[in-house]
This record gives structure tokens, C-alpha cells and sequence, in this order.
């Protein structure tokens, strides 16, 4: 499954007309390594309503063409301003600035063309709205902005979740919707697999966090000290590593509780909730 998945991202973006700098920052971006966790969630999805591979590579490949997008940005300067990703220079620091924004908005449009192109016409005004949602102003984007002003005073444990359910778990949710779609999920499937994603979503940003207050760059890929460099609020830094431990591994509770009534199709999913349950208590105060 992955590698179909590679191999179809490997071709993402070799399109006439692309100047041949923007291919290369784009391609740095989107096939540099990472755990594809998107993608696979939106297979994932659709083998739990009894779909196939084929049906969802495509949807696949565009949430990890957005995510790869948000990536890209939120390296920037101006954001959290990272020199690496995945053990790589960021995009900015191997192409510059004003390329990197451009390969981010390149893969942005790239993944709606590329979604209602691929998803058959009675789905693909819906998937591209469940994507755009979850991608923009009330979803990443809004949550990603709260982020960058999070060094304010008055912050609490209500907002930070805010942030994160917006800044990862949308995304995450809208992978798990996608896959439901495209294979034909019945209402109370995509309802589970909806709550399941953001359920697991909030549960992988404390994960995160808890990684980076402990300083394990090589378990993040990035380098792990630029929210506490910036006075940035998770968390971690609000409640301490041990309740936000405690706050993880509930919410991945309530994820595989969200699924209990899906058929063994959704093993899966339910192996990827132990894979974070693991990635969270490794960094166990």
C-alpha cells in the first residue's frame, strides 16, 4: 500500500508548464519522508466501510499534498520559523522563501484539482468540501492562526484544545471522511469514523508536544525547542507533561471506543491508536 502510494505521489506535480524550480521545492516538500499518517487514515477509512485501495489513493494523495502545503508554511520565519523538517532543510532554506510560499500554494490548488478530477462527479463537490473546510479559516488555517498569537497572557487548557482541534484534528477527520466517502460508507460509519479522527487527532498534537518538552527531535523529525523558544502555550507547558499524558491516552480511548461497533476492516485504525498511545508514552515524564 505504501509503496502505490509513493509512486503516486511521485508523480504529483510533473505537469507542463511547471517551472522546474517550483517542481523541485514542491517535490522536496511533499516526498520527503514522514509518516504519511493522513493518507493512510483516508485507506484506512475506506477499508473499514469495505472499499479498496483504489478507489481512495487518489483522496489520499491530496491530503498529504495539504498537509505537505501546511508544512512548508508553517516552517516559515514569519510562523514557526523551523531551519529542518524530517531531518532535511526546510523548504525555505533549500529553495528560499518566496519559492517555498509558492510551492505551498502549488500543492494547495494542486490537491482540489487533483480531488475533483479523481473523485466521481455525484462525490466530488462533497469531498472538495470536506476538504476545504477542514483545510481552511474555521479549521487548519484558524487554528494555525490562534497558534502563531498564542504567546498571549490568559491562555487555558479550553483554548489550547481549540487550537488543536482545529490545527490537526480537522485535517485527521476530514482524511477519515474522505475515505468513508469514496467507498460508500453508510451514515452511522462516516459519523464514528468522523469522531474517531477527532478524537485521535487531539490525541497525536499532545503527543507531539509531549515529545518536544522532552526534546525528542529524532521521534518528531524537527527540531524540538521552537514553541518554548517563542513563548508558545501547549499542552505540555500549561499542565505538565504528566496530565497531558493523562489527557492523550484518554482521548485515544474515546477514539477506539468511536469505532467499537466497525468489523474487524477496522483493525487498522485501531492499530494506528496504539501506535500513539506508544509515541505518547514515550515521552512519559
Amino acid at each position: 500500500m505504501n509503496a502505490r502510494l509513493e509512486a503516486l505521489l511521485d508523480e504529483i506535480g510533473a505537469r507542463p508548464g511547471c517551472p522546474s524550480d517550483l517542481l523541485q521545492a514542491m517535490r522536496h516538500a511533499l516526498l520527503g519522508g514522514g509518516k504519511r499518517l493522513r493518507p493512510l487514515l483516508v485507506l484506512a477509512a475506506a477499508g473499514a466501510c469495505g472499499g479498496g485501495v483504489d478507489e481512495a489513493l487518489d483522496a489520499a494523495c491530496c491530503v498529504e499534498m495539504v498537509h505537505a502545503y501546511s508544512l512548508i508554511h508553517d516552517d516559515l520565519p514569519a510562523m514557526d520559523d523551523d531551519d529542518f523538517r524530517r531531518g532535511a532543510p526546510a523548504c525555505h532554506r533549500a529553495f528560499g522563501e518566496a519559492l517555498a510560499i509558492l510551492a505551498g500554494d502549488a500543492l494547495l490548488t494542486h490537491a482540489f484539482e487533483r480531488l475533483a478530477r479523481a473523485v466521481p462527479p455525484p462525490l466530488a463537490a462533497e469531498a472538495v468540501e470536506i476538504l476545504g473546510v477542514a483545510a481552511g479559516a474555521s479549521g487548519m488555517v484558524g487554528g494555525q492562526a490562534d497558534d502563531v498569537r498564542s504567546d498571549g497572557a490568559g491562555f487555558d487548557a479550553r483554548q489550547i484544545e481549540s487550537i488543536h482541534r482545529r490545527k490537526t484534528a480537522c485535517l485527521m477527520r476530514a482524511s477519515l471522511e474522505l475515505g468513508a466517502l469514496v467507498a460508500g460508507g453508510t451514515p452511522s460509519q462516516r459519523a464514528a469514523l468522523a469522531c474517531y479522527g477527532e478524537e485521535l487527532g487531539r490525541a497525536f498534537q499532545i503527543a507531539d508536544d509531549l515529545l518536544a518538552h522532552a526534546g525528542d527531535e529524532d521521534a518528531l523529525g524537527r527540531p524540538a525547542g521552537s514553541d518554548r523558544d517563542q513563548g508558545r502555550h501547549t499542552h505540555p507547558a500549561l499542565l505538565g507533561p504528566a496530565d497531558s499524558l493523562r489527557r492523550a491516552l484518554e482521548l485515544l480511548d474515546r477514539a477506539l471506543d468511536a469505532i467499537s461497533d466497525l468489523g474487524p476492516e477496522a483493525g487498522p485504525l485501531r492499530a494506528l491508536v496504539e501506535l500513539v498511545r506508544e509515541r505518547a508514552v514515550r515521552a512519559r515524564p
